[in-house]
């Protein structure tokens, strides 16, 4: 009877999300990655409601999606300023701001958080508002490297409920890695290949497995090219420009490492370590340790493996 009362819900809530089609978009989380996607989404015609803790931060938020806008008018307006401006302002017509997530999620066809990769947070806020939004939403996160089934633990919609890996700067970079878990139902995941296509993305199929597709490449072989370095068998200078010339990349390990943020690497590689302790690509690395112990983030921080200030 159990197993036939969890199915009957299940079927129930598929159909509940048959044929959406995302309009209203619920984006919580104003920094970077927030911004962004709110930005591509607002360009392409959806009604997002971006969230923060603080107006300070949604003001913020504006300002840099407003700034980022006008440099795309610049670029695909520069003989018709008229149309340009015509084009910023509808789209920032399409941005609203609010502190009270409860309230703007009883309205979305979509929840996406992009907020600090803390798995307790994210549970703790889906959780939340899986109370709050109709039955026909779809929630998605925007983690890199947490796994989607771990976090729509704390939710009852675990048939609504996959990843959105976006990647930054999220206007430029073409690819979204969209995450299904083994209770994704098949409309859910094609509402959010849909969503990812209409926002002019390329959209890649991905199982609920460490950092996806690109992170479960990149990481170890940022890592591995740390261990060379450490190895003695090259600088890091010489690394970078070897994969540069050598295999094409437009950054080398280390200033690809400086770029996403060394405590983002450590605090991946950690995640993955405590999951598969006998792996050795998920290996602690002395040095990486040792430049986040000492505040050396990249280039966030001014210093990482190069200094940048």
């Amino acid at each position: 009877m159990a197993f036939f009362t969890r199915q009957f819900i299940r079927g129930f809530s598929s159909t509940a999300v048959r044929n959406v089609v995302i309009k209203q978009v619920t984006i919580i989380g104003g920094g970077q990655m927030g911004a962004g996607i709110a930005q591509v989404a607002a360009s392409t015609g959806h009604s997002v409601t971006l969230v923060d803790t603080s107006e300070d931060i949604l003001k913020k938020s504006v300002k840099g999606i407003e700034g980022s806008l006008k440099r795309v008018v610049k670029k695909k307006f520069a003989d018709k300023p008229e149309a340009g401006e015509e084009f910023l302002q509808k789209v920032l017509q399409n941005v609203a701001i609010s502190t009270d997530v409860g309230s703007v999620v009883q309205s979305a066809d979509l929840v996406l958080e992009a907020i600090v990769e803390n798995l307790q947070i994210k549970q703790d806020l889906f959780g939340r508002l899986d109370k709050l939004a109709p039955a026909h939403t779809i929630f998605a996160s925007n983690t890199s490297s947490l796994p989607i089934t771990d976090i729509a633990s704390s939710t009852s919609r675990l048939d609504r409920f996959g990843g959105l890996h976006f990647f930054n700067p999220v206007p430029m970079m073409k690819l979204v890695e969209v995450v299904a878990t083994s209770s994704t139902s098949q409309e859910t995941f094609d509402s959010l290949m849909s969503f990812s296509k209409v926002l002019g993305k390329t959209p890649v199929s991905c199982k609920d497995t460490p950092g996806f597709i690109v992170n479960r490449l990149l990481v170890p072989y940022m890592i591995e090219a740390i261990r060379l370095h450490e190895r003695g068998h090259g600088s890091k200078e010489d690394i970078d420009i070897a994969m540069k010339l050598g295999a094409g990349y437009p950054m080398g390990p280390f200033e690809l490492a400086d770029y996403v943020g060394l405590d983002t690497m450590k605090f991946i590689i950690d995640g993955w370590c405590e999951k598969d302790p006998h792996n050795p690509l998920f290996e602690s690395n002395a040095l990486l340790n040792k430049l986040v112990a000492e505040g050396k983030f990249g280039r966030k921080t001014g210093e990482g493996f190069y200094k940048y200030k």
